[in-house]
C-alpha cells in the first residue's frame, strides 16, 4: 500500500479522504458514541463546529483503527491509546527521517 493511503471497502483514501461521522462509524465497525469519546480525548479532531457536520480525513480513519485494535488486542484505556498513537506517530517520523538519512550517505 503506498504511503499515506488507506484502503476501505476496496477504495483506497488519501489523507484529504473527507468522511461523515457515519462513515467513519461503518469503517470501524463500531458506535457513535465511541468515536465521540475518541474526540473528547484529543485523539480524533474533526472539522465541523458540531457532531452533526464534523468531517473525518483518511488520517483520522487510521488513528481510529489503530485505537480500536489497541483497546480490543491489549485492553488499552482512551488515555493509554492517545499516549501510544502519539508513541507511534513519533517512532514512525524518526524512522523516515532516518531513512532519508541513509539515502543520502
Amino acid at each position: 500500500m503506498v504511503k499515506n493511503q488507506i484502503t476501505l471497502s476496496g477504495s483506497i483514501l488519501d489523507e484529504q479522504t473527507d468522511l461523515t461521522l457515519g462513515d467513519l462509524c461503518r469503517a470501524c465497525a463500531v458506535h457513535a458514541e465511541w468515536l465521540e469519546a475518541l474526540v473528547d480525548e484529543g485523539i480524533l479532531e474533526p472539522t465541523g463546529a458540531n457532531v452533526q457536520v464534523w468531517r473525518f480525513t483518511g488520517y483520522e480513519l487510521r488513528r481510529a483503527r489503530t485505537v480500536r485494535r489497541l483497546q480490543q488486542d491489549l485492553g488499552v484505556n482512551l488515555a493509554g491509546a492517545a499516549l501510544a498513537i502519539q508513541l507511534l506517530e513519533e517512532l514512525e517520523h524518526i524512522r523516515s527521517r532516518l531513512a532519508a538519512i541513509e539515502t543520502r550517505d
